[in-house]
């Protein structure tokens, strides 16, 4: 299974968890800004996903993957990413982004 994580620059990040394993990221970019960060990860059980806010106090949530939109495979995963990032006739792109060496986006 797999699922989609999203990150804001400046405000929260989302970060996988043991259990799961970033497989692609992208950063979506909205008349050339980037403003948001996705990352399809693969689910070997469900789990939690971390949540950490950026901007103080820095609070920390674990949220169950279960509460997740959950995806057969990576092409799906990729659809619905695709579809999240178009809407009409609107300057919206998703940019290939890379993965840190372990795996992290």
């Amino acid at each position: 299974m797999f699922v989609l994580l999203t990150s804001r620059p400046g405000q929260f990040r989302t970060e996988p968890t043991d259990g799961m394993t970033a497989v692609e990221a992208y950063d979506y970019m909205f008349y050339g800004k980037p403003t948001a960060r996705f990352v399809i990860a693969e689910l070997a059980a469900d789990t939690k996903v971390r949540v950490r806010e950026e901007t103080p106090p820095g609070i920390v949530n674990l949220v169950s993957t279960r509460f997740l939109d959950q995806y057969a495979t990576l092409e799906a995963a990729r659809d619905a990413l695709r579809k999240l990032a178009s809407f009409g006739s609107m300057d919206l792109a998703l940019v290939p982004a890379p993965l840190a060496a372990d795996g992290r986006p």
